[in-house]
């Protein structure tokens, strides 16, 4: 009878162990995959372990560019810099925008060639999506891409391993505006006024529909509070850091 009872828990936690193996976390129509079994999963940069109130806020550009001048107007206004991340496609529709968000002091990442899952390419294939892509931008602002979002918020090891032979950080966020979701301006910055801390990194998109209006609601309330927005690039650690199982980039 004992002997049964030892294989039933066996079989239970057999059970369980592979039911915990794999996580999927989905938000805004991305995804990310935790798995439990593999301690040394690769991820990205979600936010940074940071105690001197310094943030980030980035904005994606794949399509369109209505907003994007009143963007621009608000990050002057309130002195922020900050990253935004262009597709190839995006790059070449609109190379005047793509000066002109470098010349107004901005840092610009990738958010690779053709918008797609690169979790389903080979190493080739990613290689070509942020050689191009980074060239593409490079070319116009005559300065180094070290930065990649995943469309979608789609990555897997091959991804992360192959940006960062590359020299590129792998960056992800931490607070999520939805403003792709067309909230309005008040729902958007209360979404991010709940979320944002020291180490955040803001998730948002040049062409939402109310995001250039959210902004001043986002900036006076933050830097009231004492935070100091900069590019992702300036507030991420590059040398001798970890991530943990969260994503945090956390300096050794």
């Amino acid at each position: 009878m004992k002997g049964k009872i030892k294989k039933i828990i066996a079989l239970s936690c057999s059970i369980l162990a592979i039911v915990l193996s794999s996580v999927v976390l989905k938000t805004s129509g991305s995804y990310a995959v935790y798995t439990f079994a593999q301690k040394n999963r690769e991820l990205p940069i979600y936010c940074v372990d940071r105690s001197d109130g310094r943030l980030s806020i980035s904005f994606d550009c794949a399509w369109g560019t209505e907003y994007t001048d009143k963007i621009l107007d608000a990050l002057d206004f309130y002195k922020v810099k900050c990253t935004f991340f262009m597709t190839q496609f995006w790059v070449e529709k609109y190379p005047d925008y793509v000066k002109k968000i470098s010349e107004r002091g901005h840092e610009i990442g990738t958010h690779s060639k053709t918008h797609s899952y690169m979790s389903k390419m080979n190493a080739d294939e990613i290689m070509d999506e942020l050689t191009t892509s980074s060239l593409a931008i490079e070319k116009i602002t005559g300065k180094k891409v070290t930065l990649f979002r995943p469309p979608y918020g789609d990555y897997d090891d091959l991804l992360i391993k192959t940006a960062r032979e590359m020299g590129i950080y792998t960056i992800q966020w931490s607070v999520d505006s939805l403003d792709w979701k067309d909230l309005s301006a008040s729902q958007i910055a209360s979404r991010i006024l709940k979320k944002a801390e020291s180490g955040s990194i803001i998730l948002c998109h040049n062409n939402g529909l109310h995001t250039a209006e959210s902004l001043s609601l986002i900036f006076s309330a933050l830097i009231e509070k004492g935070l100091i927005f900069e590019p992702i690039g300036s507030l991420i650690y590059k040398t001798d850091y970890k991530i943990d199982h969260s994503g945090k980039q956390i300096l050794n």
